[in-house]
């Protein structure tokens, strides 16, 4: 058995703080750790900056490694675990930026980084494309890093399968409007692969976006471990009746009991509930991976003789 606990923390990063971001992941860690024995900790994308930040990404980029690489490889070290978290990278030349993840080890090294390849709407403007889908040894298995809706390319996580990954962190900024497709997504990639999938996606809000949450673990055949739930909205309590002190007119009947009462009004539609921050924890056999294959034969059937049309541009 090759048991191990992996945690996705649903966190609220406030909108271009680096500093306020990294010490609130620090005491995700902190409380995570100090509650369990845990081998991985999964944190949102670009979780150390916030999203809607435009031009300002060059102002808050930092190099692999660098300063916050180096805040949560101190952390990583201290409780012995890995930490995979999606930020702001740059290279060398400084106009070069790229939407990454990271993943630092137990001994407080540098593992590796993934540069996302499908940018999506404004990210364009900020990013350049990744090119590569490289897949990382740890001490507990074969880890592949996903970004946001690389999650919505069956591509990305097949090639991470047949590179021999058994878990993938993925690290989403999904928005509250596609959560159907946010949990869609993350079955599938599981069910298509007989894999493991933390998925931790942020929460709260930037500047016009709203992100939905709702962090999980999944597992081969789709079976969910852990969830972070939002909790269902309650709708307003409507008004109380009006009341009416009028008197009938000398001559007049009272009116009936049932006209002297005011229709109540109709009770207001219930605001959304906002995801919450926290995180969801969940143990599981990595053997299992090797058993669903074994059953499913979804991997091993393959003809990949027949698959040249997924090469080629739409």
């Amino acid at each position: 058995m090759r048991e191990i606990t992996v945690a996705t923390v649903q966190m609220k990063p406030a909108l271009g703080e680096l500093e306020d971001n990294l010490v609130k992941m620090s005491d995700f860690v902190s409380k995570i750790a100090s509650q369990q024995k845990v081998d991985l900790i999964v944190f949102p994308e670009l979780v150390t900056s916030g999203y809607e930040l435009g031009v300002r990404f060059t102002e808050l980029a930092q190099r692999i490694p660098g300063p916050s690489v180096n805040v949560m490889a101190q952390r990583a070290a201290e409780y012995g675990v890995y930490i995979a978290f999606g930020m702001a990278a740059k290279e060398r030349v400084e106009s070069v930026l790229y939407n990454s993840a990271v993943l630092v080890g137990p001994d407080g090294e540098l593992v590796g980084s993934y540069n996302k390849i499908h940018l999506r709407g404004e990210e364009r403007m900020a990013f350049r494309e990744g090119f590569r889908l490289p897949v990382f040894e740890t001490e507990f298995g074969v880890l592949g890093l996903m970004l946001g809706w690389d999650l919505a390319f069956p591509e990305v996580a097949r090639a991470m399968t047949l590179d021999g990954a058994e878990l993938l962190a993925v690290m989403a900024n999904w928005e509250a409007d596609e959560m159907e497709e946010w949990r869609t997504f993350v079955r599938a990639r599981s069910y298509e692969n007989g894999l493991f999938v933390a998925a931790a996606n942020r929460a709260g809000e930037d500047v016009t976006l709203n992100f939905g949450g709702e962090s999980m673990v999944v597992g081969p055949g789709g079976k969910t471990y852990a969830y972070l739930e939002t909790p269902a909205p309650e709708p307003e309590k409507p008004e109380a009746p009006e009341k009416t002190d009028e008197k009938p007119e000398d001559g007049e009947k009272a009116p009936e009991k049932a006209e002297k009462k005011a229709e109540p009004k109709a009770a207001k539609e219930a605001k959304p509930s906002q995801p919450p921050e926290g995180f969801a924890v969940a143990r599981f056999d990595l053997d299992d991976v090797r058993r669903h294959r074994e059953d499913r034969q979804t991997i091993q059937a393959r003809q990949p003789s027949v698959y040249r049309a997924l090469v080629r541009r739409y």
